[in-house]
C-alpha cells in the first residue's frame, strides 16, 4: 500500500532572490617629494589586483531569507505519479497560505532515498517532509536524525515511527478502533473479522480484537485469506453457522465488495459490513452496490472536496488522496514558523502540542511515540454516495 487541504485563496507567491556581487579593492601608493626645485615627479601607478572570482558552491542556492524544508518523494518509477501530486500539493499550499518564509525543495527518492536525504541536509534543509515508503523512512531517519533534523513521512507504518521520524499517514488502528466503538454504540455487541493475510492483516487483527474487547463486545471469528476469490470464499465458508452482527473486512473497498455476496449466501445476511480508512481512497465507493449501508471510519472529505476542486484547476487533474498529507504538512509548518527563526534548527517539540494542528483531513496531533492521532469520522454508504453518520470531534480535549 502506498502510505500518504484548503481554506484560504492563492495568490501568486512573490519570491525573493539574493544577489551576490563582488567589489575589488583597489590602493594607491604614496610618495615623497623631493628637495629640488623642479616639480616633483608623478606618482607611480599599480596595476590593479586581479579579483578572483567565488567558486561555484554545489546544491541549490544560498537563501538566508527564508527556511529551508525538504520534500522527499518519488518523482519517477512506480510511485512517481503519487509523489508529483504530494509536490503538487506542498506548492499549492504555500500559495494558499501566502508564505514567504518558507522555501520547500523537491527530492526524488526513487533514485535513492538515503542520497536524497543526504543532499537535502547538504542543501541546509532543517526540516524533511516524506518519505513516502516505509523502507524509505527507515533508511533515511538515521541520516537526518544525526543531523538535528526532524522527519515528517506520509508513511502509515508504525513500525518506523519515533526517534525523529513521525507519521502523518492513516493509521488503520485508529480508523479500526473508530467504526467498532460506533457499532458497539449502535447496539452491535457480536463481531466477526475478515483479515488479508501480511503485514497489514496482522495489524489490523491485532487492532480489531484490542478495539472490541475495549468496547466491551465479543469476537465470534476472525478469518484470513490471501486475497483471490477462492480464499475469500473459503474464509467466509469458515464462518457459516457462527453468529456475528457485524465483520470487519480489513481490506481495499473492491476486495471487500468481492467477499459480501459469499456472506449473505452463508448465514450473514443481516450482519453490517465495516471497512477500514482504505476505502476512503475509492473515489467512486458510494457506487459499489455490495458494500450499501456498510460503515467505515476515515478523515473527513469535506475540505478534501474544496482543495480538489482548486488541484484540478491549477494542475489539470484529480489529486490523489494521500495527497492532502502533504498540504497539511505544510500547514502545520507555516504554523510552527511563526516562532521559528530563519537558520535555527526546526523545533521539534513544538511537534508534540498537546492542541495538534489543523487540516484539509481534520484535527490531528502526534503522540509521544511520533504516530499522528486523527479525529475521524464515521461514514455509511447509502444511496450512490457516503453519509457521515458519526462526525469527527473538532479537537483534542485536555
Amino acid at each position: 500500500m502506498v502510505e500518504a487541504a484548503r481554506r484560504l485563496q492563492p495568490r501568486k507567491l512573490m519570491w525573493r532572490t539574493i544577489v551576490l556581487g563582488l567589489a575589488a579593492l583597489a590602493s594607491a601608493c604614496s610618495t615623497i617629494v623631493p628637495r629640488d626645485t623642479g616639480p616633483p615627479p608623478p606618482p607611480p601607478t599599480e596595476a590593479p589586483r586581479p579579483v578572483t572570482p567565488r567558486p561555484m558552491q554545489p546544491g541549490i542556492p544560498e537563501d538566508n531569507e527564508r527556511h529551508r524544508v525538504a520534500l522527499l518523494v518519488p518523482l519517477t518509477g512506480a510511485n512517481g505519479a503519487v509523489g508529483r501530486s504530494l509536490a503538487n500539493a506542498t506548492q499549492l499550499a504555500l500559495l494558499d497560505t501566502r508564505n514567504e518564509q518558507i522555501r520547500v525543495t523537491t527530492y526524488d527518492t526513487a533514485l535513492g532515498a538515503p542520497a536524497a536525504a543526504q543532499r537535502a541536509i547538504a542543501d541546509g534543509a532543517r526540516l524533511i517532509l516524506g518519505p513516502l515508503l516505509a523502507d524509505d523512512v527507515r533508511s533515511v531517519a538515521p541520516i537526518a536524525r544525526r543531523a538535528g533534523v526532524p522527519v515528517l513521512s506520509f508513511s502509515n507504518d508504525a513500525g518506523v515511527a519515533g526517534n525523529g521520524a513521525y507519521l502523518m499517514g492513516y493509521a488503520p488502528a485508529q480508523s479500526i478502533e473508530r467504526v467498532v466503538d460506533y457499532a458497539k454504540r449502535s447496539g452491535i455487541s457480536q463481531f466477526a473479522g475478515l483479515m488479508p493475510s501480511g503485514l497489514y492483516g496482522e495489524r489490523a487483527s491485532t487492532a480489531f480484537l484490542r478495539a472490541v474487547e475495549r468496547s466491551g463486545g465479543s469476537v465470534t471469528s476472525v478469518q484470513t485469506y490471501d486475497r483471490s476469490a477462492g480464499s475469500i470464499t473459503a474464509a467466509v465458508g469458515r464462518m457459516r453457522g457462527t453468529p456475528y452482527q457485524a465483520i470487519l473486512i480489513a481490506d481495499s473497498a473492491g476486495t471487500a465488495s468481492l467477499a459480501v455476496p459469499a456472506l449473505r449466501r452463508s448465514g450473514g445476511a443481516g450482519a453490517r459490513v465495516l471497512g477500514t480508512e482504505l476505502w476512503n481512497a475509492d473515489a467512486a465507493i458510494g457506487r459499489n452496490a455490495a458494500l450499501q449501508g456498510a460503515w467505515f471510519a476515515s478523515v473527513s472529505d469535506s475540505l478534501y472536496r474544496q482543495y480538489a476542486t482548486k488541484y484540478r484547476a491549477r494542475f489539470g487533474a484529480a489529486p490523489y488522496r494521500l495527497s492532502s498529507l502533504g498540504y497539511d504538512a505544510v500547514l502545520l509548518t507555516v504554523r510552527i514558523a511563526r516562532d521559528w527563526r530563519v537558520g535555527d534548527n526546526f523545533p521539534e517539540r513544538r511537534l508534540t502540542d498537546s492542541d495538534g494542528f489543523a487540516g484539509l483531513d481534520g484535527a490531528f496531533r502526534f503522540t509521544r511515540d511520533g504516530i499522528a492521532e486523527r479525529a475521524l469520522e464515521v461514514q455509511e454508504i447509502k444511496g450512490g454516495t457516503t453519509t457521515t453518520v458519526s462526525p469527527a470531534p473538532q479537537g483534542f480535549g485536555r
